[in-house]
């Protein structure tokens, strides 16, 4: 007979960031019944499923919830940085463990988070040293105003700047903002050679539409001379962009369709494939284990290596692909693979992503 666990579910399922939430917690679901399938497993998880529904304010009243009114210790849930600090108090009082399966900005390892997703030496730094070498380092930077947009331009100037770039303007709007004009008309002004997309939601949708209402009026703002970059838009929003989202570049661990070493295709997106990864990390942890659901994760780490769980034992972070890929004919097509790449959340091993390489030109 199998053991039962309790697993936390923390997703939003409407509000400004729900197709994310949606992306995460399919993967997840679809884990979860494979596990529970799976005759090698000793294992089988009971989802404890609470929807903070888009408010911040909700997030950890809900975790604390669910980790006194079940026996889980393990919770898979939010898409923001905000949501995910909002948490972790809670987590600690409990030593809990958040499986945080989307993009963040860095600069982070708690102990009581395993972070699936990429990190900046894994997303911001590739595509921009990429970017540096096709485009230019003439960049314009905008981001939702919390801290993913603050933490992603933050460490994007510093790039920029050290590798002799510029940054032609900075702006931020509120999360759910519909207020795009202003930014528009200094991009518009300024006549970057990219500009770097930390927007989320709502926001983000309305932006891309009217950039590509600027790229009719004027053949600059275009995918060829200055393109939309993301660390953090993957295939599940492509539907709420419609063609606004033709040529945007994003950096990522997983695109579907392409070529990133794990069944390409299988899932819809990179939020929905490390959704899907952390449950099985969970699970081959637990298995054949009894008693270690109890565990901080820093304990059920602590005999395994990085090559056996690929979670960095020290940092919580994970070994990821790392691709750029750019919207095609309604979907992405990986322009560039770097390879496997380890989480560095704090830079420790330098920026070597980021150095552009050279920019070539036809000689005419």
């Amino acid at each position: 007979m199998k053991r039962r666990i309790d697993l936390g579910l923390l997703y939003s399922r409407y509000g400004s960031y729900s197709l994310m939430s949606e992306a995460c917690r399919t993967g997840v679901l679809t884990a979860v019944a494979e596990v529970n399938g799976d005759p090698a497993m000793d294992i089988r998880f009971v989802p404890v499923e609470r929807d903070p529904g888009g408010n911040i304010d909700r997030y950890a009243p809900l975790c604390d919830e669910i980790l006194n009114e079940s026996g889980a210790r393990h919770v898979l849930g939010c898409v923001t940085s905000w949501s995910r600090k909002e948490v972790i108090p809670t987590l600690e009082r409990a030593r809990a463990t958040l499986w945080y399966v989307v993009p963040y900005e860095g600069f982070e390892a708690s102990d009581h988070v395993v972070y699936t997703h990429a990190c900046p030496n894994q997303h911001l730094l590739p595509l921009l040293g990429w970017t540096f070498g096709q485009y230019g380092k003439r960049g314009y930077l905008t981001g939702s105003n919390y801290i993913w947009g603050w933490e992603m331009n933050r460490l994007a100037r510093e790039v920029i700047t050290e590798a002799g770039g510029e940054v032609m303007g900075e702006r931020y709007l509120p999360i759910g903002s519909t207020d795009i004009r202003r930014m528009i008309e200094e991009i518009r002004a300024a006549r970057p050679d990219f500009i770097l997309n930390n927007l989320i939601g709502q926001t983000q949708y309305l932006f891309l539409q009217a950039y590509a209402d600027l790229g009719r009026e004027d053949p600059h703002f275009g995918p060829a001379t200055c393109p939309i970059l993301s660390c953090n838009l993957t295939e599940c929003e492509l539907p709420a962009i419609g063609p606004a989202a033709e040529g945007l570049i994003a950096a990522g661990p997983y695109f579907r369709g392409g070529t990133d070493g794990a069944q390409p295709g299988r899932f819809g997106s990179s939020h929905e494939a490390a959704g899907h990864a952390a449950v099985w990390m969970l699970a081959r942890l637990l298995n054949q284990q009894p008693g270690a659901e109890t565990l901080p994760v820093s304990a059920l780490l602590a005999n395994h290596g990085t090559a056996e769980t690929g979670i960095d034992p020290r940092t919580h972070h994970t070994v990821l692909p790392v691709l750029i890929g750019q919207v095609h004919d309604g979907r992405f097509k990986v322009r560039k693979d770097f390879g496997r790449v380890a989480g560095d959340p704090y830079l420790t091993r330098g920026r070597d992503h980021a150095m552009a390489a050279p920019k070539l030109r036809v000689a005419k």
